[in-house]
């Protein structure tokens, strides 16, 4: 390769990075998006958007978005055109990638959780019809990901050493009393609403439910 392709070559990988970067909400609307989790599979972001406030343009890969509160957001393309999105709160969305602003067109703060997909193309993990001791409710569902609520026995208990095959972000909907210990590490006992937790695919884990009442929560599962 002659050196002028090369620093061709270079430069188009350079700009083309710093574009993707330029587009990261984390970075131009750092006051609203806030990393919670990363790997190389996933990226999980903290939404909060006060009442008539809004973002710069900025990217997301393929998303699922679940609403801790009432929700009505107008979104804008580059091409000047908008669509306004109505959530109720504890409800999932399935979000395919793609560039826009936000703006909180409702009179209440918007406050969510945005799992980001990083991967190429979706898994193949088989994802639960049924779980032991739960109740569960499809709230949204995508190629690569579905959203449930999940409703916790007072009985409830996931055996130490349990794994499955799909990775799992849990989302608390209400305080409560629920043991999750991963990987022999110390358990997280006292949940708030809207506390995550990411549990990879393959890692030993044990959940119990300590407050002797049902418990509500989300779990995506991921392919």
């Amino acid at each position: 390769m002659k050196p002028c392709k090369a620093l061709s070559v270079v430069a188009l990988v350079v700009l083309g990075s710093a574009i993707v970067l330029a587009q990261d909400p984390v970075r131009v609307a750092s006051s609203h998006y806030k990393s919670l989790f990363e790997n190389a599979d996933v990226r999980i972001l903290q939404v909060d958007y006060a009442a008539g406030s809004k973002s710069a343009m900025h990217q997301h890969p393929d998303s699922m978005v679940i609403s801790l509160t009432p929700s009505r957001v107008r979104f804008g393309t580059a091409d000047g055109k908008s669509q306004d999105s109505d959530m109720p709160s504890d409800s999932g969305m399935y979000t395919p990638a793609g560039t826009h602003s936000s703006a909180n067109i409702g009179t209440t703060s918007v406050k969510a959780v945005l799992v980001e997909f990083k991967t190429a193309a979706p898994g193949t993990g088989a994802l639960p019809a049924s779980r032991p001791g739960m109740t569960m409710k499809v709230l949204a569902e995508g190629p690569r990901a579905t959203a449930y609520r999940m409703t916790a026995d007072p009985t409830f208990h996931e055996a130490a050493g349990s794994k499955h095959d799909y990775d799992q972000v849990v989302i608390a909907l209400a305080p409560s009393k629920m043991s999750l210990t991963l990987d022999g590490k110390p358990a997280k006992t006292n949940w708030t609403r809207g506390d995550v937790q990411f549990i990879g695919r393959g890692v030993a884990h044990e959940s119990q439910n300590m407050g002797g009442k049902p418990i509500d929560y989300v779990i995506i599962a991921i392919r």
